[in-house]
């Protein structure tokens, strides 16, 4: 029989060697890594607990694929780096995705995966929501004895003109305004909003279920609210004062701020000439707006360098000098930037071009539970590794970007990784790990 090979294609050649290349290589994948992101679902049992909690209103009997495959699919591929659904045309025929996946066949199309994302609903949204805090609370072997919750908002830049989508003065965009509560690197809530309203909006709700969530599990937590200047809201501290909540929330400045810390101001304003070097005062000040009720602690921050004065000012009701709590507890507030910017720029949070409301929802979804199975690499896999503080995108390029020959048949699926591979004991070291 006539054994057909292909045809070969010549390159330059490399010190009097002749380079070629052909396509007959079998099977290889470039994501040989999905397995870490396997390994790390099945640790935690994240998409099987959510797919369980999902409604699925399909004829199971003519479905090929399940919703936990679909879920895990387009999950691991975001996690891979491939954003779109279209991407799942060529990626549905990887073999090691498949593997992931626990399939033998073909994954879903993009016209399925598009169905799947277009028929969420609320009940989808907050089976996701709930199980990445119940997540968080497994993470933690014992009882801690304090969490400081960071809120934060984010422009989300619309494609075109989309449900919910409106101009943003500060952000000078039409956008979508979207709500990340994090805390440390853990991920608890992802909350799609649109650009025309307050941007605390679903803040105070979110801060109730949690404080109470956390309460049933750990009743003698220390809660602190930690966000800027946005999330100034009396009614929130209020609620705080009441519920044992402590705050540290940044404040606006105004004429009366500045008018009471007028002599911290001075005084740093008067120390810089001296030195040319940044002075930075601090101080309290009792303060109250017109339509709080009583007054409340606000730390002033006077700072006065070559480029002129530079108040900060922060309200709070924690108990300590004002240098600490601004430099050590509300300025570390700056880590959770990061985070979203791992959420938006490197796990794509921000693909929210769907002309529907709650299939874009459900994206930011999706990509808050491929953060969820990254970090819990990072946190589980990784600690203690020169990688255990390493972005996302790192993760993705030293871990999960691997080139592998696969072999399948009826006993096994063998992956055959380079043996060039620099991050070799790593790999194994987490793999042995999660």
């Amino acid at each position: 029989m006539t054994k057909c090979s292909t045809p070969s294609i010549a390159f330059s050649s490399c010190k009097s060697r002749k380079v070629q290349a052909d396509f007959s290589g079998g099977e290889i994948t470039s994501d040989a890594g999905v397995l870490l992101l396997q390994k790390a679902d099945r640790k935690i049992k994240l998409t099987q607990r959510i797919a369980k909690q999902m409604k699925d209103p399909r004829n199971r009997k003519k479905c090929k694929h399940s919703l936990r495959d679909l879920l895990r699919q387009r999950v691991y591929a975001i996690s891979l780096g491939y954003e779109d659904v279209n991407d799942h045309d060529a990626l549905r025929k990887d073999t090691a995705l498949q593997t992931a996946v626990e399939r033998d066949t073909d994954l879903g199309s993009s016209p399925t995966l598009c169905r799947f994302e277009n028929r969420a609903t609320d009940e989808d949204f907050w089976a996701i929501s709930s199980t990445l805090v119940e997540v968080f609370i497994e993470s933690h072997k014992r009882p801690p004895k304090e969490l400081v919750i960071d809120f934060d908002a984010t422009d989300d830049p619309v494609h075109g003109d989309q449900v919910g989508g409106f101009f943003h003065g500060y952000y000078d965009c039409h956008c979508f305004l979207p709500l990340y509560v994090f805390c440390g690197k853990q991920l608890l809530a992802a909350y799609l909003r649109p650009a025309w309203g307050d941007p605390a909006r679903g803040a105070w709700a979110i801060l109730k279920l949690l404080t109470d969530r956390f309460g049933q599990v750990w009743p003698d937590v220390r809660i602190i609210f930690r966000a800027d200047s946005g999330f100034c809201r009396h009614r929130m501290f209020n609620w705080c004062d009441k519920n044992g909540v402590d705050y540290i929330v940044g404040i606006a400045k105004n004429s009366r701020l500045k008018e009471q810390a007028a002599p911290l101001m001075e005084a740093a304003a008067s120390t810089h000439p001296g030195t040319g070097e940044k002075v930075r005062l601090f101080g309290d000040i009792e303060y109250a707006a017109h339509s709080w009720k009583y007054t409340r602690r606000v730390i002033v921050k006077a700072e006065h360098s070559r480029r002129g004065s530079n108040p900060r000012f922060v309200v709070t009701n924690l108990e300590g000098a004002a240098q600490a709590l601004y430099d050590d507890l509300y300025c570390a507030r700056g880590e959770v930037e990061n985070r979203i910017k791992e959420q938006q720029l490197q796990l794509f949070s921000d693909r929210t071009s769907c002309m529907n409301w709650l299939p874009n929802q459900f994206r930011v979804l999706l990509s808050a539970v491929a953060y969820t199975l990254m970090e819990t690499i990072r946190r589980l896999g990784l600690k203690g590794t020169r990688l255990s503080n390493a972005c996302c995108h790192t993760l993705r390029l030293k871990l999960l970007k691997i080139g592998a020959v696969v072999i399948r048949n009826t006993r096994r699926v063998r992956l055959l990784l380079s043996s060039a591979y620099p991050h070799r004991s790593l790999f194994t070291t987490v793999v042995a790990r999660l």
